[in-house]
């Protein structure tokens, strides 16, 4: 993709859009497998015009991947995945090995040794972000419905010991409604020890005086995933400064984003939404200026790109303009 803008004067200025040519996707595979993590990192690589995808996951007991992962792979067109995992594989691909190719980009979510490689090897190779646990914050008011804010947060929790999943409402009876819906729901859920782990250590709820401040704690915070539960959300959109993917409403839980709504879920953490994107087609894509200037309008500003190159003691740069001019100076 290519963008120009033609000046009266003949100058010609312009950016080149180019998509990256091999891309690694890490795909998790410790207390969970994530086929949906597949999708959503390919897909945006795949609308950038990627042209080479590969993929890095660690594989089961029987060093096998899992098949709903490979089903995934088959679906978004991945040719060549290497079963290797951890924060080796992600040195594998950043630097290159006999027989795993060197990438321009590293995306996808992992551990906190996937993490802190990626984080090492950025600059030999980029990154997508440095991913910490998962995180969800409900914001919610006194109408919300207790059974969908427990539900939603044992949702998130159930990813990792170390998730985060935060209440923050006007209401001090729904907090209690929610602990009760959690005790209760929690009993009949398959990862219930990590979800009671996570509530435990890494939830809470916050009390807050009005809506208004319920959205100041949580710009503060910069939440990965937000869902807004207030009699009208929408209405909400504005005052959310910093999260990585926004849900509103009661029948739009942070679930829904993770497989089906159309949103990316490999999302910023930790804070980081604060100045960090969820993924998307525009982290596959780099960018290159280009201009264009004939002669005699590099003529009529010649003095002024010396005078500059020269205050700051580049003679070679201020010499790189002048020596086109020289010879009308000797026809002078």
């Amino acid at each position: 993709l290519c963008n120009r803008t033609y000046k009266e004067n003949g100058v010609i200025m312009g950016q080149i859009a180019r998509p990256l040519e091999r891309v690694a996707l890490y795909v998790p595979g410790g207390t969970a497998a994530y086929p949906s993590t597949v999708i959503m990192n390919a897909v945006p690589a795949l609308l950038a015009g990627v042209k080479e995808i590969i993929m890095i996951t660690p594989v089961k007991a029987d060093g096998q991947v899992n098949t709903n992962i490979l089903a995934a792979a088959e679906v978004c067109g991945i040719e060549t995945i290497y079963k290797v995992g951890g924060a080796q594989a992600v040195a594998a691909v950043a630097y290159g090995t006999e027989s795993i190719p060197k990438v321009d980009k590293i995306v996808g979510p992992g551990n906190i040794f996937v993490a802190t490689a990626k984080k090492i090897c950025y600059g030999m190779v980029d990154i997508d972000m440095i991913a910490e646990p998962s995180e969800v914050l409900v914001i919610a008011d006194e109408k919300a419905n207790p059974k969908y804010i427990a539900a939603d947060l044992m949702a998130q929790a159930e990813h990792d010991k170390l998730a985060s999943a935060i209440l923050v409402t006007t209401s001090e009876s729904l907090v209690q409604k929610v602990d009760e819906e959690l005790e209760k729901q929690v009993q009949s859920l398959e990862r219930r020890e990590i979800i009671e782990s996570s509530v435990s250590n890494y939830g809470g709820a916050i009390v807050v005086k009005s809506i208004d401040e319920a959205f100041e704690v949580s710009n503060q915070l910069a939440p990965e995933h937000l869902e807004v539960l207030t009699t009208d959300p929408l209405a909400q959109l504005p005052k959310i400064k910093n999260a990585g993917s926004i849900f509103l409403g009661e029948y739009t839980p942070e679930p829904l984003g993770d497989y089906m709504s159309g949103s990316n879920h490999v999302l910023p953490t930790g804070g980081t939404a604060k100045f960090y994107s969820g993924l998307g087609v525009y982290n596959f894509v780099k960018y290159s200026t280009y201009s264009y200037y004939p002669k005699e309008i590099l003529a009529d500003f010649k003095e002024d790109v010396v005078t500059f190159a020269k205050s700051e003691g580049m003679s070679a740069h201020a010499n790189s303009i002048s020596v086109r001019f020289d010879d009308e100076k000797k026809e002078k």
